[in-house]
């Protein structure tokens, strides 16, 4: 009888260990992902128009919103792909997800809920789908997210050489 309890917990400690192995191999990300995430930032989220191109809150646009500044943010993955699916509401931060307060998946509100000034969103330039909404958080957790202040070094590790972008931070 000891064997086979013995048995079943090696199976269990092993199935464990996989299960956490595969879901580390699937957060890791090679180049070419983390570029995807920089384009959705960078394009269809729009997102450097309010936070800036380095996520400094140094934004693009004097029409828009003051962004955060994220290179300071300590936001966690979980965190972060609830702030861009959901937005803040009463703040400049819109819902990416096309469907975020239909059902009450976001902070258990709905739309009828955001009627009053304090918890209005404004709208986003796109929705993204899951997989870009992730996309984009790996991007910023990569090279934004808790990176502290831009210097030129990061700048070219940011943009992968020395770009125009980075003369500013000699």
């Amino acid at each position: 009888m000891k064997k086979t309890w013995k048995s079943v917990a090696m199976f269990i400690g092993t199935a464990a260990l996989v299960q956490v192995t595969s879901t580390a191999a699937a957060r890791a990300q090679d180049a070419a992902d983390i570029a995807e995430g920089m384009r959705l930032f960078r394009q269809k989220g729009s997102c450097q128009s309010c936070h800036g191109w380095a996520g400094d809150g140094r934004k693009m646009d004097s029409q828009m919103p003051d962004g955060a500044n994220l290179r300071l943010s300590a936001l966690d993955r979980e965190a972060l792909v609830t702030t861009i699916k959901c937005g803040r509401p009463g703040t400049g931060m819109p819902a990416f997800d096309k469907f975020a307060y239909s059902d009450g998946r976001c902070y258990g509100l709905k739309q009828a809920d955001l009627k009053t000034p304090e918890r209005q969103l404004p709208d986003p330039p796109a929705t993204l789908q899951v997989r870009e909404i992730n996309a984009i958080a790996d991007f910023m957790l990569a090279k934004i997210v808790g990176k502290g202040p831009m210097d030129h070094a990061k700048c070219i590790e940011y943009w992968g050489s020395d770009v125009e972008a980075c003369a500013e931070f000699k």
